[in-house]
C-alpha cells in the first residue's frame, strides 16, 4: 500500500507475521487430513474394518474401488460445497466467525469418524470434514490477502502452501509409525491429531484483528482504520491506507452498485476477473497432483514399490523443501506467470515419463525405484512453482467489493477438480477395476501443458501490486502482457499526497 514502505522490515510488521502465522494453521489441518486419509486406505488394521481379504494384492487386503472413492473424495465434495457458498456466509460474518465454525465443524466431524465403525457413518464424518475444510482454506487465505502488505503476500501464501505440505507430512509420518498396527488405534492414533488445529486457532483468533478489507467493505470505517493499525508497523499512516481501501472499493460500486453471485459475471470487468481467478486456482487440479498426494501409499503399495510408507514420507519431505527454496525467492522474484508455466510444463512431462516407464516394465524392483524418483520431482516442480502461485492468482485478482464470492467460487471450482480426480482416481490405479496404475499419467501430461498455455495468454502478471493498483489495471481494461509494466496513475496520486503531507 502507499504507506507501506520498501524499506520497512519483518520486524516492524512483526503483528501481520502472527496474525497470518496464526492462519496458515487452517491449510496445515487440511494437509494433515490429505496425508492421514491416503495412508489409512494401505493399512491392514484399517482394511480389517472397511475392507476385505485380497490375498493376491500385496498387503493381503484391499478396499472396494466405491468405498475408497466416497473416503477420499467426500472431503473435497465438503469443501466445494463451503467454498461455495462462502460469499453468501461473508456477506454478514467475518472472516474469524467463519473460521470458528470450521473449528467447531471439524471437531464434530472427527468425533464420528473416531467412534464408529460404520462406514455409512465414516461417510458423514469425511463430508462434515471437508465442509469445515473449505472454510479453512478459503477464508484464512482470504484474510492473508486482505490483510498483508503487497511486499510480503507471496511470502505468506508461500507459507500457506508451506504448511500444507508440512501438514500431509506430519499426516504421513504418523501412518508410516502406526501402520504396522494390527487393529483399531492403528488409524484411531492418526486421526487423533486432527484435533490439535481447532484447539489452537479457536483460542488464537481472540487474539487478533478482524480483516480491515471486510470491515471497511462492510462500512466499519473505524473498525477497519483499528485493525490496520494493529496489523501495521508502529507510527504507520494507515489513515492513507484506509482511504485508498474505500477509493477503491467506492469506484468498485459505481461499476455495480450490488454484492451478489450474478454480480460475478454482469460486468465485463468482473467477469473477467472473475474467470481469471476460478482458471487460476484451477491449474492445480490441471496436473494431477491430488492422484499423487491423496494415493501416494496406496499407489506405491499396488506398484510393488518397496517400503510404501516411508517412500510417502519421502514424497512429502521433497515437496516440502520445494516450498522453503520457493520461500526464498518469492518476496524478490516470485514472477507468477514464468513459475507456473515452468511448473506446469514440468510436472505435465513427468506424469508423461512416469507412465512410459511403468508400461514398458511393471511391478520390477528398479521400475519402483524410478517411479519414487520421478515423483519426488514431480512434487517438488508442483509444490515449488503450481500450488503455491495457484492459490496467490487466485486470491489477488478478484475486485474488492466480490473477493469474498469470487476466491469462494475459485476455491470451490479448485475443490470440485480436486474431488473430480480423487474419485475417478480408484477406477484408474485400483487392481479390481482399470488396475493402470502409474498409466494414469497418461491422461494428465495433456492437461498440464493445456493449463501452460492458457497462463502464457491469459494470466496477467501482478507480482508486488497491492490490491488496489490491481485493481486499476483491471479498469483500464489492460491486456495480460502490459500489466508487467503498467504504471498506476491512482498510485501515484496517493504517493504525492503522502509526500505533501510530509512537508507540511
Amino acid at each position: 500500500m502507499a504507506a507501506i514502505r520498501d524499506g520497512e522490515t519483518i520486524r516492524a510488521h512483526w503483528r501481520c507475521f502472527v496474525a497470518c502465522g496464526l492462519m496458515v494453521l487452517s491449510p496445515f489441518q487440511y494437509g494433515v487430513d490429505f496425508g492421514l486419509i491416503g495412508g489409512l486406505q494401505a493399512m491392514p488394521g484399517f482394511l480389517k474394518i472397511y475392507g476385505y481379504p485380497a490375498p493376491n494384492t500385496a498387503i493381503g487386503w484391499n478396499i472396494s474401488t466405491v468405498r475408497q472413492q466416497l473416503i477420499t473424495s467426500l472431503m473435497t465434495l465438503g469443501a466445494f460445497v463451503s467454498s461455495a457458498t462462502a460469499g453468501l456466509v461473508a456477506a454478514k460474518l467475518g472472516r474469524k466467525s467463519c473460521l470458528w465454525m470450521a473449528c467447531l465443524g471439524c471437531v464434530i466431524s472427527n468425533i464420528i469418524m473416531m467412534t464408529t465403525v460404520d462406514i455409512n457413518a465414516l461417510y458423514v464424518g469425511r463430508l462434515l470434514n471437508g465442509l469445515a475444510n473449505g472454510y479453512f482454506m478459503t477464508f484464512s487465505q482470504l484474510f492473508i490477502q486482505e490483510s498483508s502488505p503487497a511486499k510480503y503476500r507471496g511470502l505468506f501464501l508461500s507459507g500457506f502452501q508451506f504448511c500444507t505440505s508440512i501438514g500431509t507430512l506430519i499426516g504421513t509420518i504418523v501412518d508410516w509409525a502406526t501402520s504396522s498396527r494390527s487393529d483399531r488405534s492403528a488409524y484411531l492414533i492418526p486421526l487423533g491429531l486432527i484435533y490439535i488445529v481447532p484447539f489452537v486457532l479457536t483460542i488464537g483468533l481472540f487474539f487478533i484483528p478482524e480483516s480491515p478489507r471486510w470491515l471497511i467493505l462492510q462500512d466499519r470505517i473505524e473498525d477497519g482504520r483499528k485493525a490496520l493499525e494493529w496489523l501495521r508497523p508502529t507510527g504507520a499512516q494507515v489513515d492513507i491506507e484506509v482511504a485508498e481501501i474505500k477509493a477503491a472499493i467506492d469506484k468498485e460500486r459505481e461499476l455495480g452498485s450490488q454484492v451478489g453471485v450474478l454480480d460475478m459475471f454482469k460486468n465485463p470487468i468482473d467477469r473477467r476477473r472473475t474467470v481469471l481467478a476460478v482458471c487460476a486456482v484451477t491449474l492445480q487440479a490441471a496436473t494431477g497432483s491430488m492422484f499423487i498426494i491423496s494415493y501416494k501409499a496406496y499407489f506405491f503399495t499396488m506398484a510393488r514399490v518397496s517400503n510404501p510408507f516411508a517412500m510417502g514420507c519421502v514424497l512429502s519431505a521433497i515437496g516440502l523443501l520445494a516450498i522453503v527454496i520457493n520461500s526464498l525467492i518469492v518476496v524478490r522474484y516470485g514472477r507468477r506467470r514464468m513459475l507456473l508455466m515452468s511448473g506446469l510444463g514440468t510436472c505435465g512431462v513427468l506424469q508423461l515419463i512416469v507412465a512410459i516407464v511403468y508400461d514398458k516394465n511393471p511391478g520390477a524392483t528398479a521400475t519402483g525405484q524410478v517411479l519414487v524418483a520421478l515423483s519426488c520431482l514431480y512434487m517438488m516442480s508442483y509444490n515449488g512453482m503450481v500450488a503455491t502461485y495457484a492459490w496467490l492468482c487466485g486470491g489477488e485478482l478478484p475486485s474488492q467489493r466480490l473477493r469474498s464470492y469470487t476466491f469462494g467460487l475459485a476455491a470451490a471450482v479448485g475443490f470440485f477438480g480436486a474431488w473430480l480426480t480423487t474419485f475417478t482416481a480408484p477406477y484408474f490405479i485400483n487392481p479390481d477395476s482399470l488396475n493402470w496404475g502409474p498409466r494414469y499419467g497418461y491422461i494428465w501430461f495433456p492437461s498440464s501443458i493445456v493449463a501452460g498455455l492458457w497462463v502464457y495468454f491469459f494470466l496477467p502478471e501482478v507480482q508486488g501490486r497491492t490490491l488496489e493498483e490491481i485493481d486499476e489495471m483491471f479498469e483500464e481494461k489492460l491486456p495480460a502482457k502490459r500489466f508487467r509494466g503498467y504504471k498506476c496513475v491512482r498510485r501515484f496520486v496517493m504517493d504525492e499526497k503522502q509526500d505533501t503531507q510530509h512537508e507540511e
